[in-house]
């Protein structure tokens, strides 16, 4: 237990330390290489669009190889890129090794989930999932605010390098822990290679199929396209007109991915009080909110919507993974897992990137109302599902009465954090 719990929380922080760690750092590449903000953002785009692209193929080769030495080779690969991209003599060669650490990255978030329930069955999983989802959190906040602190004095290349040291730390642990594992994992009989094939498109066709499996993919896509793009330009918004911080200040702003680790942990509790619709609609409607404050002109104002946004936007995430963990048919688990998870890095990277693009062309007015309108789809996603939720929601009991089971969702939350792929950046 201890030894999968320090594996899975090292890895998660040295994952998503490097996936955002070039965020903070923006507008100094930018300034290198005389880029727009639409264009510098590829830099965080294309590695969470690689990864978007990698992970169901990646999950698939786990289920020959092993879920061990996946993510010990994605770990490996990541931070050898980590390394190497600070050296890079172009922007285009900067790039292509950003897609490569992208794609290695999918290969913790892919098959995280998988690993933890062979190694611990389902008593032991929860209390890994909460150190998985911490490490994922703690990582994407101490890689933004290495690279932002460090760039100051630094410089960009330095403060990347600076991740990369985090990331391989934390590499090392984790290869430690795996090692420390047995090899044998205890499991059922491998089906047959064709029914498995089989099994696996009537999965993936269940989890197209599903109204409410649909309408969660579309709260990953959008609300993490909202999210990213938001950060994308948070640098360039508080390092410009009209509050001129220097990077190494402006970086603070990724403090408030704390309020991640903390509003997705309660979202179990909100659940268990005012149901999923009711906790998810609240939640979204909250990132709006906070997302609305940092129009103001007062920096206290737009930090403490940047901490509103950042909360309501991961207690989003928390229910809509939990719900569609919930929601999915047995033997389609796995795939509508991988789809919710492809959606949300598919927002993370289109809408990162067309974010940056608004916000260059037309300000950070247009992009909160872009990402408001995202949201509000988001909104209605959920809308249309509601009443199909409601009917599942209310089950017969013995004298023909009807209990919610919205108890058992608030405590599964947590676990289905991770078992739609651990994503908490």
């Amino acid at each position: 237990m201890r030894a999968v719990t320090a594996a899975v929380f090292a890895a998660g922080v040295a994952s998503f330390a490097l996936l955002y760690a070039p965020q903070p750092v923006l507008p100094q590449i930018a300034g290198e290489f005389g880029l727009d903000a639409g264009s510098a953002s590829l830099a965080v785009s294309v590695a969470t669009g690689a990864l978007a692209v990698a992970v169901l193929p990646i999950a698939t080769v786990s289920e020959v190889v092993g879920r061990r030495p996946v993510i010990a080779c994605s770990l490996a690969v990541s931070v050898l890129m980590g390394a190497l991209i600070p050296l890079a003599p172009s922007y285009t060669v900067l790039l292509v090794m950003r897609a490569v650490q992208g794609a290695a990255i999918a290969g913790f978030p892919g098959v995280a989930a998988a690993f933890l329930a062979e190694r611990l069955g389902a008593r032991g999983v929860a209390g890994a999932v909460g150190a998985m989802v911490a490490g994922n959190t703690i990582g994407g906040m101490l890689g933004r605010l290495a690279t932002g602190v460090s760039a100051d004095w630094l410089g960009w290349r330095a403060a990347l390098a600076c991740s990369a040291a985090l990331a391989l730390a934390c590499a090392v642990v984790a290869g430690a822990a795996l090692v420390r594992l047995n090899r044998r994992v205890h499991a059922d009989e491998p089906a047959p290679e064709q029914e498995r094939a089989v099994g696996v498109l009537r999965g993936l066709a269940a989890a197209l199929a599903s109204p409410v499996l649909l309408a969660q993919y579309s709260v990953a896509l959008l609300g993490m396209g909202a999210f990213v793009a938001l950060y994308n330009a948070a640098s360039f918004r508080l390092t410009g007109d009209p509050f001129h911080l220097a990077p190494a200040v402006a970086s603070m702003v990724f403090l408030a991915y704390a309020m991640g680790t903390v509003s997705s942990s309660l979202a179990g509790r909100l659940v268990g009080r005012f149901g999923r619709t009711g906790s998810l609609l609240g939640a979204l409607a909250g990132t709006v909110l906070g997302a609305m404050m940092t129009l103001a002109g007062s920096l206290p104002v737009v930090i403490a919507g940047f901490v509103v946004l950042t909360a309501g936007f991961f207690a989003a995430h928390a229910v809509s993974s939990g719900w569609a963990a919930s929601a999915a048919r047995r033997g389609g688990r796995g795939q509508a897992s991988g789809l919710y998870t492809l959606a949300y890095y598919v927002g993370s990277s289109v809408g990162g990137t067309v974010g940056s693009v608004v916000f260059a062309e037309a300000g950070w007015g247009a992009l909160i109302g872009m990402v408001t309108a995202w949201l509000a789809c988001a909104v209605l996603a959920v809308l249309a599902v509601r009443s199909r939720d409601e009917s599942q929601a209310s089950v017969p009991v013995g004298g023909g009465g009807t209990r919610r089971p919205d108890s058992r969702g608030a405590r599964s939350v947590a676990c289905h954090v991770a078992g739609s792929g651990g994503r908490s950046e």
